[in-house]
């Protein structure tokens, strides 16, 4: 492997990992695309499905992700990402078990506990494996995780459903989830025997022993200084946290196809599935090798690429959700929309990487993980569901979009300090011990 071409070994481990994303995703998005059978089922109301979405994932996603985060960055990732993947998978199957809101609510906890496995620890795999000029490219293709796996929840959801009931969807998606994790245990840490620009431990800074890390605490208190040194993380996070809200409201759209566009179930669930998986993939492609294309040619061009993209897809966003449905400019709008929900995946990640020493990438993912999926996940989809509830999903959505495109101004300006700020974490990477 050059330092410009990624070796087949680190291609093929994006690949299983971007699989098991998709996966990942899959499972937490059936809420989304069941949401108006549970509603009619279950008697749940926009604000509760935004809750599930939301809240009731988030919260223990993000700080459980922020111990696994730090775990990650000491002991077997492989293992840790096969656990998750059977507790997460269990828990998904046990969804098909609830009666009432407050079954769903803790089935969807226990998801999120395992789910937080999977990112801080896969991310932290592929940047060892793979080129530095890959980093944005890598987190845009394992991040299409994201549409592709909510893509085929929604066309799941909308063919098998109406057949054989919403229950049937969570319980066979978590058996098969259950029997790949067999497959994950196979994997190989790439941690031994490499490192990258961090003193020459895998995984830790120079002269630490191994299976003597560094407490949590320190790891955070790393990336906590970087926040506070760095300014261009600090903007990241929030440029991360507005278009997180933006695309995380999206799972009210079928609902919102269904209630208030005049779609039946089957014809909203599978042509949102068809969109979100094909225009979430352009949307992650593309974002992350613009990112890297940017990167090359401007200092903080991965920041710039998020503003640029933020801003030129904005109007479709609004067009997306004014226009009568059913038109040409209908669809390509909500093409356009789903891609800009998507394309700031692989460059905001490459850029939590980038920003902090490379002992503690694992942990400054889980913290960003952390802050955007409270912010932006928790917050999205229940606004945007008290609004539904209230006055219209149309209303509530709308909102979601224009907090979405305040991103441009954080984007923008960290864009101006990343390099500085970048130099300054490889130098207390290599300065720390």
């Amino acid at each position: 492997m050059t330092a410009q071409t990624p070796s087949r070994a680190g291609l093929l481990l994006l690949a299983f990992l971007t699989f098991l994303n998709v996966l990942n995703f899959v499972d937490r998005q059936l809420i989304a695309g069941l949401a108006p059978l549970l509603m009619a089922d279950l008697g749940l109301t926009r604000a509760q499905i935004g809750l599930l979405s939301g809240f009731a994932f988030v919260l223990v996603y993000t700080l459980a992700g922020l111990l696994l985060g730090a775990a990650a960055d000491r002991i077997s990732r492989p293992r840790l990402i096969a656990a998750g993947l059977v507790v997460w998978s269990a828990a998904t199957a046990l969804s098909g078990a609830a009666r009432h809101f407050g079954h769903l609510v803790s089935a969807r906890m226990l998801v999120g506990v395992g789910e937080a496995t999977l990112t801080p620890a896969a991310l932290s795999m592929l940047a060892e494996v793979l080129p530095t000029t890959w980093l944005a490219r890598a987190g845009g293709i394992y991040y299409a995780g994201v549409s592709i796996g909510a893509g085929l929840s929604l066309i799941i959801s909308g063919l098998l459903a109406p057949r054989f009931g919403w229950r049937f969807c969570f319980v066979s998606l978590g058996v098969v989830g259950v029997a790949v994790a067999g497959a994950v245990l196979a994997l190989r840490d790439p941690r031994a025997g490499r490192a990258r620009g961090d003193g020459g431990r895998p995984g830790g800074a120079a002269g630490r022993r191994p299976g003597a890390p560094a407490p949590f605490l320190a790891d955070l208190g790393h990336v906590l200084a970087r926040l506070r040194t760095g300014p261009a993380l600090a903007l990241a996070l929030a440029g991360g946290v507005l278009v997180t809200y933006a695309a995380a409201s999206a799972v009210h759209s079928v609902t919102w196809l269904v209630q208030e566009r005049g779609y039946g179930f089957r014809q909203a669930a599978l042509t949102a599935g068809v969109i979100y998986a094909a225009a979430g993939l352009c949307g992650n492609v593309f974002g992350g090798w613009f990112a890297d294309w940017c990167e090359q040619r401007w200092p903080g061009g991965r920041m710039g690429s998020m503003a640029v993209v933020v801003a030129a897809l904005l109007p479709f966003n609004l067009l997306f959700l004014t226009l009568a449905p059913g038109t040409l400019l209908f669809h390509v709008s909500w093409f356009l929309s789903v891609v800009s929900a998507t394309a700031w995946y692989g460059p905001l990640f490459a850029t939590a990487q980038d920003l902090v020493p490379a002992r503690v990438r694992s942990t400054s993912i889980a913290f960003l993980m952390l802050v955007i999926n409270v912010l932006g996940v928790g917050l999205g989809p229940w606004v945007t569901g008290l609004v539904g509830d209230r006055s219209s999903l149309t209303r509530g959505l709308l909102v979601a979009a224009v907090v979405g495109g305040l991103a441009v101004v954080p984007f923008a300006v960290g864009a101006r300090r990343y390099a500085a700020d970048r130099a300054g974490a490889l130098e207390a990477g290599s300065g720390s011990g």
